[in-house]
């Protein structure tokens, strides 16, 4: 139960809470090139949420097994060529991201022409332009801070789980500013705010309404407590589980008291 409510928070942190484009403004050369029309920036959104759930499986795995610091993988062929202690190959993380990240592109490049050409058409040069997406870098390399440096490292599911949701966050926000897009062109925009200056206004009102979800992932994990504890409780009839719940009790009862005070005196 506690894993599967730690994805759901990673989740909506992602998609929502922390925007990859809106809060951390990664990704931002698609988001302003693909967001014209609607059927194009929803195709550009999925093509990166595919490419970066890819990316973030394959990260996850090179990191975990060959790249952070005592891999197991990669300390046991040390060892084995006569080496002594872990092994670190850390400082390649950057360089084996980029080449995962442009494999990935480059099969997903591959997909569109042949089955989609229309779509691989109005795309241009920003498909092969996903490659430089320091979006899906921005995802990699959280992955890796959350596998290197955490006392409990991450395992596959919550690192795709950051990914495809952070995916899902970029879609929504290029199809919200393409949809606003269309709407601009049928509208009196003065002169000199025309093309970029606009869009980049926008953008900032965007970004500025995302900031509303601020707090929702600590409102879902303190709904998700009184869940949490009933679980840890044991489901007994003894004389002390009726303490421990009449302790409870009781504790609620001068927490409240004591809110009724605050507010009587104020």
């Amino acid at each position: 139960m506690e894993y599967t409510i730690s994805l759901i928070l990673i989740a909506i942190s992602a998609a929502l809470i922390n925007n990859f484009v809106l809060h951390y403004f990664v990704g931002i050369c698609p988001f302003l090139g693909v967001s014209r029309k609607v059927d194009m920036a929803f195709g550009m959104g999925c093509a990166v949420t595919f490419v970066i759930s890819v990316a973030a499986m394959l990260s996850w795995t090179l990191t975990y097994f060959i790249l952070r610091p005592g891999a197991p993988l990669a300390t046991w062929v040390y060892q084995s060529l006569g080496g002594a202690g872990e092994s670190d190959l850390s400082i390649l993380n950057y360089i084996v991201y980029i080449f995962v990240i442009a494999s990935s592109v480059q099969f997903v490049e591959m997909y569109v022409r042949k089955f989609f050409p229309a779509l691989y058409k109005s795309f241009g040069v920003f498909l092969p332009l996903i490659t430089t997406n320091c979006a899906i870098l921005f995802a990699c390399l959280e992955i890796m801070k959350n596998v290197s440096g955490a006392a409990e490292p991450w395992d596959m599911g919550k690192s795709v789980t950051l990914a495809a949701f952070g995916g899902v966050g970029f879609t929504i926000a290029i199809v919200i500013m393409a949809g606003i897009r269309e709407e601009l062109d049928l509208c009196d925009v003065p002169k000199p705010l025309r093309g970029a200056g606009i869009t980049l206004i926008v953008s900032g009102i965007l970004a500025l309404a995302f900031m509303g979800f601020t707090g929702v992932d600590a409102g879902l994990s303190q709904a998700l407590a009184p869940a949490k504890a009933a679980e840890v409780l044991p489901v007994t009839r003894g004389p002390l589980a009726a303490k421990a719940l009449a302790k409870i009790s009781t504790v609620d009862a001068i927490t409240q008291a004591t809110k009724k005070i605050e507010t009587i005196e104020r």
